[in-house]
């Protein structure tokens, strides 16, 4: 039986995949992309409201989704035994992806260019190389314990590489001004990153719940058992 943890990011893939194409579809009823000129950018259907408006509100729900994934995920591997700092750079990484996203959400392309683009940075390729570097720990230490059956560490493995050669023809594309052709990798590229996330349901299947835990710093005093820095809170 699953736990209910693993809604978590069942929730975030669904969310963010909904999200972006009621955005698409507004984007298109209200005329603000014309699909006779081009298939266009994800955020090119956001730049506008209201589809603006849904766009921010659709993006910053998914980061803040996508960072409690990412630390449900560093307390997993930190319980399963994972050096804390390869389990961090995971965790910076995979929050630096989320902090992309909610940029991107905030800051539209029309109006903030080139910070929209630094987030988009770091939603797509921070955001694929969270992924890989999950793939690495999970190949360097094959005691981890792997839910879900043998299928998923190939099926995560071919994600991320059909991400990876997608994001640079994405970039190439761009460059060769095949805006069309470069767009819709983009899409492709963020439903099979949602996708990634949405996989981690299978990881968090096992877990009943988590416990939030206070600790005092190096050198503080051990707080009685009464006192607040000592409360547990399961969640």
């Amino acid at each position: 039986m699953w736990g209910y943890l693993s809604l978590l990011p069942a929730f975030l893939a669904f969310w963010a995949t909904a999200g972006i194409w009621t955005v698409f579809s507004l984007a298109v009823a209200n005329k603000a992309v014309n699909l006779t000129e081009g298939f266009p950018y994800i955020s090119r259907c956001g730049n506008s409201p209201p589809q603006s408006c849904i766009f921010s509100q659709v993006l910053n729900l998914g980061a803040a989704l996508a960072a409690w994934t990412c630390i449900l995920r560093y307390q997993q591997l930190r319980d399963w035994g994972v050096g804390k700092w390869p389990n961090q750079l995971i965790l910076w990484t995979g929050l630096l992806c989320a902090l992309g996203t909610s940029i991107v959400g905030n800051f539209q392309e029309k109006n903030q260019r080139a910070t929209h683009l630094t987030g988009a940075f770091f939603a797509f390729f921070v955001g694929i190389f969270y992924f890989w570097l999950q793939l690495l720990l999970f190949w360097r230490m094959k005691r981890l314990p792997q839910p879900g059956g043998p299928w998923i560490g190939p099926l995560r493995l071919v994600l991320c590489s059909i991400c990876t050669i997608l994001t640079v023809a994405m970039v190439v594309l761009h460059t060769w001004s095949l805006r069309s052709a470069s767009a819709a990798c983009e899409w492709v590229v963020a439903m099979l990153l949602f996708t990634l996330f949405g996989l981690f349901a299978v990881d968090f299947s096992g877990l009943d719940g988590c416990t939030l835990c206070l600790q005092p710093g190096p050198g503080s005093p051990s707080p009685p058992p009464a006192s607040p820095i000592a409360l547990k809170v399961q969640l």
